[in-house]
């Protein structure tokens, strides 16, 4: 990044292509800052005058027309002192990083979703191993409830169900530190080829929220929409 020059205050020169990196790293940013969405964005470190910006741009739809955009708020973003530009920079990482730990967990939920519901007894039991607290007799239902909701075809109601049951469930046991990480990445990693559910696809029907109205292919065509 920039130096600046201690008696006169004014940016170092650098070398043509150490510019052309630091450019396309806020386009990157830049990019970045386009897709985030309002709320988080509210929580960014950047001046007022640039997240106005940001907001604005945002309002452009078209594809070529957002990223011409994209490219002119690089371009205002590189007028920005370089420890704002750092500052956003290490904010815009924790919160990839945070998005990365909730996918993960996202996976980790639906895999024992669909482990209780598909494997019977032997795949509850399995997960009470990792998490001793579980009420069994509660997913034993919710799984039970929910092959039935697939055979008459019906809205999957308990299918959902169970996966905001070990969503809480896990997520507390995280917290508290009491889940062995080792032993269920082990038997996630044993279980991989037998569970082709697509859990890849995860993102794109909408994350956490698209998971909660998920409707898997298993449980037939309708919806209740």
């Amino acid at each position: 990044m920039r130096g600046r020059d201690p008696e006169t205050g004014e940016f170092l020169d650098e070398s043509r292509s150490a510019k052309r990196r630091e450019a396309l790293d806020v386009l990157a940013m830049a990019g970045k800052l386009m897709d985030t969405g309002h709320a988080a964005l509210a929580l960014l470190p950047m001046p007022d005058e640039l997240r106005a910006l940001v907001v604005d741009s945002q309002r452009i739809r078209s594809n070529i027309a957002r990223k011409r955009q994209t490219q002119w708020l690089a371009k205002q973003m590189r007028r920005e002192d370089d420890a704002v530009l750092d500052t956003l920079r290490a904010a815009l990482e924790h919160t990839k990083e945070d998005a990365r730990r909730e996918a993960a967990a996202l996976h980790r939920v639906e895999h024992w979703r669909l482990k209780i519901v598909d494997g019977g007894d032997a795949g509850l039991a399995e997960f009470i191993a990792l998490y001793p607290m579980a009420d069994r007799q509660q997913l034993r239902t919710l799984a039970r409830n929910a092959k039935a909701e697939r055979l008459a075809n019906k809205p999957p109601h308990s299918f959902r169900e169970i996966f905001r049951v070990l969503r809480e469930l896990m997520a507390e046991a995280d917290e508290a530190g009491s889940n062995d990480a080792e032993a269920i990445d082990e038997a996630l990693e044993a279980e991989a080829t037998s569970v082709d559910h697509g859990l890849e696809d995860i993102d794109e029907i909408g994350g956490l929220d698209g998971l909660d109205e998920y409707r898997h292919d298993d449980f037939g065509g309708r919806r209740d929409d």
